[in-house]
C-alpha cells in the first residue's frame, strides 16, 4: 500500500456526511477518492460539497480499484452484508456503519469472512451514547466497586414518531433494516459493553404507527417495526435487564431516559448525554466525572486509520461484538414473535 490510503465510499448518508467524510479529510496521509451513492445526482452532490473528485454508480467499480485501499460503507443494513464481504474478497479493509447487518446469519457471514482476511481490518461504527463513560463503567464492574450486578433498567422514550403525517423512514421498513428496532441495538451494544453478554430474552412489542406514506413513491406502505418495545433480558452473569424503547410517548419528563445499573456495593445512573452519578449502597447519589484520560469522544476514522497503518486491534467495534448484538436482536426478534422466550444458543 502507498503512503496515502485511499478511501472509497458506498453510501453518503448523514452520518457518512456529518461524521465519516469530515474525520477521514482531518487525518494526513487519508484520501476519499470516490463517493458511490444511490443516484448520480446524491453522489454528485455529495462530492462537489467535499471536494470528492470521483462518483460512480456502481459499487463494483470501487471493488475493482486497485488503487483503493479500504472502503467505507454507509448504506442502510440491507446492504451491508453484500458490500462488506465483497470488499473483502477484493483485498479492502472496511469500515461499515452500524446496525451490523439484518439478522445473525448475515453477521456470521461477514465475520467469516474478515477472519478469512485476517490482514484486513474490518471494523464497524460503534453504538456512540457512552463513548466517554465506557472505560470507567468497565472499570467500576471489574474493581468491584459495583459488587455483584443483580438488575439493569434501560430506558430511551421519545415522542418522535408521533405524527402520523410524518414520512416513512427506513428504520420503519423491514425491507431495509432487517431485525433492529428503534435504537435498541445501540443500547444492547452499550450493555454487552458494560457488563458482558446476554443469555435469555423475552420480548413483546406493538406498532401503534401501522402505515406511513413513501415520500419517494407516495405510496402508502404497511409498518410491522414496533414503535414501543419492552424486553426481559437475563445476561450469563446472572444479571438481570429491564429495556423499555419507544417512539410514541411524548413528552416522557427528565430522567426518564438512560441505564441504572444497580449492585450489591454501588448503583450507576448513566443519563443520555454521556453523564454519570454514582454512589454506594446507602451513600448519596453524585456526579461522577469519566477516569482522567478516558473521556475519548467520537474517533472512529481515526481509530479504522490507526488499525490498517499499526496493526492495532479494533475494539468499536470488532465483528465478533457486532455478531453477538446482532444475536440479540434476532432473539429479540423471536421471541416477540413466536411469545416465548429465546436462549441465545438458539440463534
Amino acid at each position: 500500500m502507498a503512503d496515502t490510503l485511499r478511501i472509497g465510499l458506498i453510501g453518503a448518508g448523514a452520518n457518512t456526511r456529518t461524521r465519516h467524510i469530515p474525520g477521514f479529510q482531518a487525518i494526513d496521509g487519508v484520501e476519499l477518492v470516490a463517493v458511490c451513492n444511490r443516484s448520480p445526482e446524491s453522489g454528485h452532490r455529495v462530492a462537489d460539497a467535499f471536494g470528492i473528485g470521483r462518483v460512480e454508480t456502481d459499487p463494483e467499480a470501487l471493488f475493482r480499484d486497485p488503487n483503493i485501499d479500504a472502503i467505507c460503507i454507509g448504506t442502510w443494513p440491507y446492504r451491508h452484508r453484500e458490500y462488506v464481504v465483497r470488499a473483502l474478497e477484493a483485498g479492502k479493509h472496511v469500515l461499515t456503519e452500524a446496525r451490523m447487518a439484518m439478522n445473525a446469519a448475515e453477521a456470521r457471514e461477514m465475520l467469516a469472512a474478515s477472519k478469512a482476511h485476517p490482514n484486513l481490518v474490518a471494523q464497524i461504527v460503534p453504538g456512540p451514547p457512552d463513548l466517554k463513560s465506557w472505560r470507567t463503567i468497565q472499570r467500576l464492574v471489574r474493581d468491584g466497586s459495583l459488587g455483584e450486578i443483580r438488575e439493569v433498567h434501560v430506558s430511551v422514550l421519545t415522542g418522535a414518531n408521533i405524527d402520523p403525517s410524518a414520512p416513512l423512514h427506513w428504520r420503519e421498513r423491514t425491507d431495509l433494516s432487517g431485525v433492529n428496532v428503534m435504537s435498541y441495538g445501540i443500547y444492547t451494544e452499550v450493555v454487552s459493553r458494560w457488563l458482558g453478554p446476554t443469555k435469555r430474552i423475552l420480548a413483546d412489542g406493538a406498532t401503534f404507527m401501522t402505515s406511513r406514506v413513501d415520500a419517494e413513491t407516495g405510496e402508502t406502505r404497511q409498518i410491522d417495526v414496533p414503535d414501543s418495545l419492552g424486553v426481559f433480558a437475563t445476561l450469563e452473569s446472572g444479571a438481570r435487564v429491564i429495556y423499555r424503547f419507544s417512539t410514541v410517548t411524548p413528552n416522557p419528563g427528565p430522567g426518564t431516559s438512560g441505564i441504572s445499573v444497580y449492585g450489591s456495593n454501588g448503583t450507576l445512573h448513566w443519563e443520555i448525554g454521556d453523564r454519570m452519578q454514582f454512589t454506594s449502597v446507602g451513600g448519596t447519589l453524585a456526579p461522577l466525572a469519566p477516569d482522567a484520560g478516558t473521556d475519548i469522544d467520537w474517533r472512529v476514522e481515526a481509530d479504522f486509520v490507526d488499525s490498517i497503518r499499526t496493526g492495532a486491534p479494533v475494539t468499536l467495534t470488532n465483528f465478533e461484538d457486532g455478531l453477538n448484538y446482532m444475536r440479540m436482536l434476532e432473539a429479540t426478534h423471536r421471541s416477540r414473535l413466536e411469545g416465548r422466550a429465546v436462549d441465545l444458543s438458539e440463534v
